[in-house]
């Protein structure tokens, strides 16, 4: 699978990541102290939705726009649509698309800091210039799991960790294990928000079961656009995340039904809390 984020920008998988991590960062703006979001795989940080990549695949007519087609949305969607409206200066017209970078960058406040971690190297130039003067926003070119080993803990000792890949090879799910693994013995108290895709289930449980042997408290919010029954296409779009905040859980469960119901999901979602097998 590629998903190279220009290809896919705005789809069903990215309304879901992205209104979820946009949650998270309110919760982490709950406290006073100040707190750092590190992003693995960076992209370009924002994306045109008619230009030469996202236009040829037109996923996003099927995520963002079905989202933005209908009544006013729950205020849970608050932090995410303000994201989406200060991209388009031709608002309600939608023509570009923020990435994860854009987004976390929108709800930062003055004291929060933000590191960006690009491999690609025509995209981290892109992101680099997307960002450039930013002083709360730090941009590395360079390996995602490399640069945690440099990254971790952040000085600030609260903050997220969002890993984003674009499975473009076929022991993904166990480089991320790897990574988490060396990534939670620097930083043990950081919240970890992992995005997958699912196409056939098999390889997404044992990758979750894995992770549940960490014995760090987590869960996954999945929503499936078509039943998981069609291994050659991508089914569901999920978010794993670990020592999540409190409450989250109930957060994302007034979320997902809306994203269903808007995005038009014939197959299961939900919050699931997971557990080793003993």
């Amino acid at each position: 699978m590629n998903y190279r984020h220009a290809y896919h920008a705005g789809n069903f998988a990215d309304v879901v990541k992205h209104a979820a991590l946009a949650l998270v960062i309110e919760h982490l703006r709950k406290k006073d102290t100040p707190f750092s979001v590190i992003d693995t795989h960076a992209g370009t940080g924002c994306y045109d939705l008619l230009g030469t990549e996202a236009g040829k695949t037109g996923e996003y007519q099927d995520g963002i726009a079905r989202l933005l087609d209908g009544p006013a949305l729950p205020a849970l969607f608050d932090g995410y649509l303000s994201a989406v409206r200060a991209v388009n200066p031709d608002w309600p017209r939608l023509r570009f698309y923020p990435g994860s970078p854009r987004i976390a960058r929108s709800l930062l406040r003055p004291g929060d800091r933000l590191a960006l971690v690009e491999l690609h190297p025509e995209d981290a130039r892109a992101l680099k210039r997307e960002f450039a003067g930013d002083g709360q926003v730090g941009v590395h070119a360079g390996d995602a799991y490399t640069a945690l080993k440099a990254l971790l803990p952040p000085k600030e000792r609260r903050g997220l960790v969002l890993i984003d890949p674009p499975f473009e090879v076929t022991d993904e799910f166990q480089r991320i294990a790897r990574g988490l693994g060396q990534a939670l013995r620097r930083w043990p108290t950081g919240i970890y928000g992992i995005w997958y895709p699912i196409k056939a289930p098999e390889p997404v449980e044992r990758f979750l079961g894995e992770i549940a042997t960490f014995g760090r408290p987590c869960f996954t919010v999945e929503l499936f656009r078509t039943p998981p029954d069609d291994p050659s296409r991508l089914n569901g779009s999920g978010l794993l995340l670990i020592n999540p905040p409190w409450k989250l859980d109930e957060s994302l469960d007034g979320l997902l039904p809306v994203l269903a119901d808007r995005l038009d999901a014939s197959g299961p979602s939900g919050v699931r809390w997971l557990v080793a097998d003993k």
